[in-house]
C-alpha cells in the first residue's frame, strides 16, 4: 500500500473547480449523505462546530468510502501541536482561520511538514499514527510533504493589506476568503454583501490567481457563488449542513402549521 496522491491538492493545481459544502454537525451519520449528495470537498469544521479529534477522526474514517469527496479539516486556531494531532488522525488538507501575515503563513507551513534533507521540510513530529495507517503506507515519510495541502483564511483588513506576501508564501496551497469575519473587520457587520466588501472579495480572488494559488469562499448565495466562480474562485463552498437542516425543517414546519390553521374549522361552525 502507498501513500495516496492528494486529488483534491491536484484539482487546484490544475485549476479545476470544485465544489464544496460546509458540515458543522459534527457526525459521521451526516457526513456520509453529504458525501453520497457529490460534493468535491467536504470541511470537517473545528472551529465553530462542537467537532473533537475522535469525532474528526470518525468522520475522516467514513469519508474514506467515499474517495470523490475530499475532506478539508478546519482547525480552532494556528497552533502548531493542534495541527500535528490532525494530520496524525490522516488529514491531508488543513484549513487555518484567521492568517493576517506572511510570517504567519510560513510557520503554517512548517508546522504542516516533515523535517527533510532537501531543506524543504518543517517541525512535524514524527509518529507511526493513523496518517501512515499505521505504517501500511511506507512511503508516508517520504511523501507526506507533497501530499499536504495548506488552505489560509484571509479576512480582516490586515490580512487584505498582507494579502499578496501570504499569496506568495512557498508552501501555502490555497487562500479562502472569510466573507463573514471581512465584512465585520471593514464595518459592516453581518452584510457581506455591502458593496464595499463584493469589490475587496473581487479584488482579492484576483490577486490570488495572479499569484497562482487558489482562492477559495462560502457562500449560500446560488448566484453569488456562480459569480465567484466567474471570477476565478477554485474551491467553493455552496452551502451548510446546519443551514440547510435549519430553512427546511423550518419551512417544512410551517408548511403544515399554515395547513391546520387553514383546516381546522372555526369554533362552532356545523359540517
Amino acid at each position: 500500500m502507498n501513500t495516496p496522491t492528494n486529488l483534491f491538492k491536484q484539482a487546484l493545481q490544475n485549476q479545476q473547480p470544485q465544489i464544496g459544502l460546509w458540515m458543522g454537525l459534527a457526525s459521521a451519520y451526516t457526513a456520509e449523505i453529504c458525501a453520497l449528495a457529490g460534493f468535491d470537498w467536504l470541511v470537517i469544521d473545528g472551529e465553530h462546530a462542537p467537532n473533537d479529534l475522535r469525532s474528526i477522526q470518525a468522520q475522516l474514517q467514513t469519508l474514506a468510502a467515499y474517495p470523490a469527496s475530499h475532506p478539508v479539516c478546519r482547525v480552532p486556531l494556528g497552533e502548531t501541536a493542534l495541527i500535528k494531532q490532525y494530520l496524525d488522525l490522516g488529514a491531508q488538507n488543513i484549513l487555518v482561520p484567521m492568517v493576517d501575515t506572511a510570517e504567519q503563513a510560513a510557520q503554517l507551513v512548517q508546522a504542516m511538514r516533515y523535517p527533510q534533507d532537501d531543506g524543504q521540510g518543517g517541525v512535524r513530529g514524527m509518529a507511526g499514527a493513523r496518517a501512515s495507517r499505521w505504517g501500511h503506507y511506507p512511503d508516508y515519510f517520504k511523501r507526506a510533504n507533497q501530499e499536504v495541502c495548506l488552505l489560509v483564511q484571509v479576512e480582516s483588513r490586515q490580512a487584505l493589506e498582507n494579502l499578496d506576501a501570504i499569496a506568495a508564501t512557498p508552501g501555502v496551497d490555497g487562500v479562502f476568503i472569510g466573507p463573514a469575519d471581512l465584512s465585520a473587520s471593514m464595518g459592516h457587520v453581518g452584510n457581506a454583501a455591502h458593496p464595499e466588501v463584493q469589490a475587496a472579495i473581487s479584488d482579492a480572488i484576483a490577486r490570488i490567481r495572479k499569484a497562482g494559488k487558489a482562492p477559495g469562499i462560502l457562500t449560500p448565495d446560488r448566484q453569488l457563488a456562480a459569480q465567484y466562480l466567474q471570477l476565478g474562485a477554485l474551491f467553493v463552498a455552496v452551502g451548510l449542513d446546519t443551514q440547510i437542516l435549519m430553512r427546511h425543517t423550518t419551512d417544512l414546519a410551517a408548511h403544515f402549521k399554515k395547513e391546520i390553521t387553514t383546516a381546522v374549522p372555526a369554533k362552532g361552525s356545523t359540517y
